[in-house]
């Protein structure tokens, strides 16, 4: 079931129950039904998001594949801990089982495009190894001679007709005087995921006391003021703790 379709339905008997109904004659069992499926489509968007299997899913949580099955159709609804167990193997965060947005509709399925992406990257990298040789004027020989990669072999790489295997990568990347995140991707959806989990790793390496307060919501206001004061010259920074200190005296 389409989650458009479920949404539509429990606001519609949301209505219904307001239109002259009286509080005991609320469907219970059928409230529950429509927000089990509700659950049941966000699992199964969670799911296909992350290309995991029914079975894979049923044999993290020790559930058969019937009874996984049972809850992406909203025929049942795991508990609490279940879905605290999915969240974390599917990669979302566990409020997006009681949200209304499925991954899908966010970002859509991008399954087909795996063959187109890994050419299109393969073209930009190569240009890009050019675009890095040209800056500090270096031959596709001389490339070679340190490299030990074929110079025919490096030229193929350069016009996108090869792949760029990793290893061989790192040590272009040496040579070129360049980090190997100058390679990645940085636009588009792939790009951006990438850049989250970086930034992602590097949240989850602060201090425990840094990383509780910046998750905090309450203290957004106070984010915002560290990247304001990020932002600013540093005279005016100078300004500003002299001012301070004046009113701490």
């Amino acid at each position: 079931m389409d989650f458009k379709n479920v949404s539509a339905r429990l606001k519609s008997k949301t209505a219904q129950s307001g239109e002259g109904a009286q509080p005991h004659q609320h469907d219970f069992a059928e409230s529950y039904r429509i927000r089990a499926r509700m659950i049941g489509v966000l699992i199964h968007d969670a799911r296909l998001n992350a290309e995991r299997s029914v079975e894979e899913c049923a044999g993290l949580l020790r559930v058969t594949p019937q009874e996984m099955q049972a809850w992406e159709f909203g025929d049942a609804a795991p508990s609490l801990p279940q879905i605290e167990l999915l969240a974390f193997y599917l990669g979302v965060p566990v409020s997006h089982f009681w949200g209304t947005d499925t991954l899908e509709a966010k970002v859509g399925r991008h399954s087909d495009i795996q063959s187109e992406y890994v050419a299109l990257r393969t073209r930009m990298i190569g240009a890009m190894m050019r675009q890095a040789r040209d800056e500090l004027g270096l031959s596709l020989d001389t490339i070679s001679e340190e490299s030990a990669i074929p110079t025919d072999l490096l030229a193929q790489y350069e016009i996108g007709e090869l792949p760029i295997p990793m290893h061989e990568l790192s040590v272009l990347s040496s040579i070129l005087k360049k980090n190997t995140s100058y390679f990645l991707e940085s636009s588009g959806y792939i790009g951006e995921w990438l850049q989250m989990r970086e930034e992602w790793k590097h949240f989850l390496e602060l201090p425990d006391e840094k990383r509780q307060f910046a998750a905090n919501p309450r203290n957004i206001g106070f984010i915002e003021i560290a990247i304001m004061f990020s932002k600013m010259p540093v005279e005016d920074l100078r300004q500003v703790g002299a001012s301070i200190l004046d009113i701490t005296r």
